[in-house]
């Protein structure tokens, strides 16, 4: 049997890529009373923001979801990152994600392999280069996709005064997933995802990985972005409704995300969805998410119910969630809506 961490859930926010805006809203999710805040790699660099917040913030945890780990070198985020963790005082979570091979050869102009195995290796990379830097551990990692072999007095950074960066690593299929559960402090589960996936797939998975690696439930933690259609009154529900059911069409329509609609039997969705996108046909592909998936991707409730609609969707199987909350909430009501979430402890799924 694997026990169970012993803590509630911990509700994170997101940041602006806009480094302009960062401050402000670091700031403003630390005092709304949110446990992290995360920022993702778009069309801005993930690592410069995190920054800004560790700088405009004291207490609240940091973290990117995601960097695209197969666009550097292991050496490079390794620095990065002990920098951040050194800057905010202990409070970096490192975020990394694969992208897919399209991008990441076209678009990165960097190499694409096997990337379960590729990304497993990056992990023990940075955990070798960090060993190295704190401990004076000879460096001598030789892998299959990367060598460091080589630090020098003059490139070895003073050492932390806490703990190394938290590695969490994003991961949809069931070997990611289980890649996860053998050498990453925590998985990130994509927003398209669904609570059937969560248990049927991911928990399975990940308690895999754990099991193979002698590790404890209580090792890995689960993160996940989840899509919110609430609202005030029933014209605010519709136009939450309408906007989320054009993010999920987008992703819905992405084939490195046809498991989650093969699991529920909606693999001609995408196929149409696919077809549609192909012709930037955006606003037709909305229109074909009815009712019974936009409520299966998403948590769709009043505003007064949206906290235990959340809980629902993520007790037992989720340890840390970034609702989107709407953005023109007043602070007292987000509070509350934390503190309904965070009630109690999370128990989580079976275990054995």
């Amino acid at each position: 049997m694997i026990a169970p961490p012993n803590a509630g859930i911990k509700v994170d926010g997101g940041i602006p890529l806009d480094l302009r805006r960062v401050p402000a809203v670091a700031a403003e999710v630390e005092r709304l009373g949110y446990d992290g805040c995360w920022t993702g790699e778009i069309n801005h660099d993930p690592f410069l923001p995190m920054l800004l917040a560790a700088e405009h913030t004291s207490t609240i945890e940091l973290g990117t979801s995601i960097a695209v780990a197969f666009a550097r070198s292991p050496m490079t985020v390794a620095n990065v990152a002990w920098d951040l963790q050194s800057y905010s005082g202990g409070r970096f979570i490192l975020g990394l994600g694969t992208q897919v091979r399209a991008h990441v050869e076209k678009r990165f102009s960097m190499p694409w392999s096997r990337p379960v195995a590729r990304m497993r290796e990056y992990v023990l990379a940075l955990r070798a280069i960090w060993e190295c830097w704190q401990n004076g551990v000879r460096l001598s990692f030789d892998g299959d996709f990367y060598t460091h072999k080589l630090m020098t007095p003059m490139f070895t950074p003073e050492p932390l005064s806490g703990p190394l960066p938290k590695v969490f690593v994003a991961a949809v299929g069931p070997a990611m997933t289980r890649m996860c559960g053998q050498v990453a402090d925590g998985v990130i589960a994509h927003a398209f995802t669904t609570r059937r996936y969560l248990d049927e797939v991911t928990l399975p998975a990940l308690l895999d990985g754990i099991r193979h690696a002698g590790r404890e439930r209580a090792d890995v933690a689960v993160t996940c972005a989840v899509f919110v259609v609430t609202g005030r009154t029933d014209a605010e529900l519709a136009a939450a409704a309408a906007a989320t059911k054009k993010q999920i069409a987008f992703y819905a329509s992405t084939p490195a995300y046809r498991n989650v609609l093969d699991l529920h039997g909606w693999a001609d969705l995408h196929t149409e969805l696919h077809r549609l996108s192909r012709q930037g046909e955006w606003d037709a592909m909305g229109a074909l998410i009815d009712d019974e998936v936009l409520a299966t991707f998403a948590v769709v409730a009043p505003l007064g119910q949206i906290a235990d609609a959340l809980r629902t969707r993520c007790d037992g199987a989720v340890d840390r969630v970034l609702p989107a909350l709407p953005r023109d909430l007043p602070a007292s009501t987000v509070a509350t809506i934390l503190d309904e979430l965070r009630g109690g402890e999370v128990p989580h799924g079976p275990q054995g």
